[in-house]
């Protein structure tokens, strides 16, 4: 009976070994393959208006009408707030009347510009002075013939004499006039000005993010009344660490993600670098520009953006779906013959739906593409590409 029994056992054990053997784990498999990758620096920063004003009120008086409201889209130079003009535009109208009070004194109505031989005192005491000078002449020539008293030559030179003072007189009476008329101009235009500025109007065009004032208010020259941000496009101010200084240029694009719309991307373009760094945090400053047609974007969204560097060297990448994380450890596992190795790697920048794996993998790897959560060092696979 032992032999028996012995055999038995034998049996039994086989049937154990065979049963112990696991099935191959079917799965797709991808070349690690080389390729240029674009590289990028990743930064945080913050959205800020490309242009914020504070307007303020450049004359003093009564607020009569406020026709924007917070978030009113304005073009450049629309009314943000009107001023009571009534003042002002007494004083521009008595400024002009007295403007042209003295063109018409200097003959310079219609727009005529400033000849003094046109002024009519001096006409006439350019007349009345060749007069003189006519008269003069003829008793000269008298005087010679001795047809003339002596006392009558010199009369006659007198008036001739104090006829050319009056025409100097009015010469110089017309100069000064003309310098008043441009006195008179000048205030002409600080009048009209007053009288415009009685409409605070937008700097550029944006929306009004604060009104200040009221109707019934009462102002004074220097009162902000508006606030106006110009959001289109935005401004978006990075802060890069000292070691990737050498990569970042004008020019260079960015891309970055707001959590406020999830899986969205948005662009820009480097337009500032800052020549300094920052003292506390030995970074530097960075600024972008970044379209915002939509409005969707507002100023003092944190941001996290990626910086486009110069074209790298080539790099060795895998599909994104190959590289499993536990822990923070990546790995990859190697199809070798008809099981997988693991391989330990580290992860660099994604290209598409392709990720760089700078150490851990070689060029022509063949690595699982699936299941990798059920794959361990070793096991068997049924791999296909």
């Amino acid at each position: 009976m032992a032999p028996v029994l012995a055999a038995g056992c034998s049996a039994t054990d086989g049937n154990s070994a065979v049963a112990a053997a696991p099935a191959p784990i079917e799965i797709t498999t991808s070349s690690a393959i080389e390729r240029p990758v674009t590289r990028f620096i990743s930064v945080s920063g913050t959205l800020t208006a490309e242009e914020e004003a504070d307007v303020a009120a450049e004359v003093a008086g009564r607020v009569i009408a406020t026709p924007v409201e917070r978030g009113t889209r304005v073009a450049a130079n629309a009314d943000l707030v009107r001023i009571a003009a009534t003042e002002t535009a007494a004083q521009a109208q008595e400024a002009e009347a007295n403007a042209a009070q003295i063109e018409a004194r200097l003959a310079m109505a219609g727009g005529a510009a400033f000849d003094i031989e046109r002024v009519p005192e001096v006409a006439n005491a350019r007349a009345a002075a060749g007069q003189a000078r006519a008269d003069f002449d003829r008793t000269q020539m008298l005087m010679e013939r001795k047809l003339v008293s002596q006392s009558e030559f010199e009369q006659r030179k007198m008036q001739g004499d104090a006829a050319q003072r009056q025409y100097d007189v009015a010469r110089n009476s017309a100069e000064q006039q003309y310098q008043s008329l441009l006195a008179a101009r000048a205030r002409v235009t600080i009048a009209r000005k007053a009288l415009a500025d009685t409409a605070v109007r937008s700097p550029f065009a944006g929306v009004v993010a604060q009104r200040f004032v009221s109707i019934g208010d009462y102002v004074v020259r220097g009162t902000k009344v508006a606030v106006v941000m110009r959001t289109n496009p935005l401004r978006v101010e990075l802060t890069v660490p000292e070691q990737y200084i050498s990569a970042v240029a004008v020019g260079r694009p960015v891309t970055f993600a707001v959590d406020s719309y999830p899986g969205e991307m948005f662009t820009g373009r480097v337009r500032y670098v800052s020549p300094a760094l920052s003292v506390d945090s030995r970074a530097l400053i960075v600024e972008a520009m970044v379209p915002n047609e939509t409005g969707a974007l507002k100023p003092g969204f944190f941001v996290t953006a990626r910086i486009e560097q110069v074209a790298g060297p080539m790099g060795v990448v895998v599909p994104a779906a190959a590289v499993r994380t536990n822990a923070g450890t990546a790995r990859v596992f190697v199809v070798a013959g008809d099981h997988v190795e693991e391989r330990i790697v580290t992860v660099g920048q994604s290209v598409g739906d392709l990720v760089e794996i700078p150490s851990g993998l070689k060029a022509g790897d063949i690595v699982a593409t699936t299941k990798v959560t059920q794959l361990t060092d070793g096991v068997p696979v049924a791999a296909r590409r």
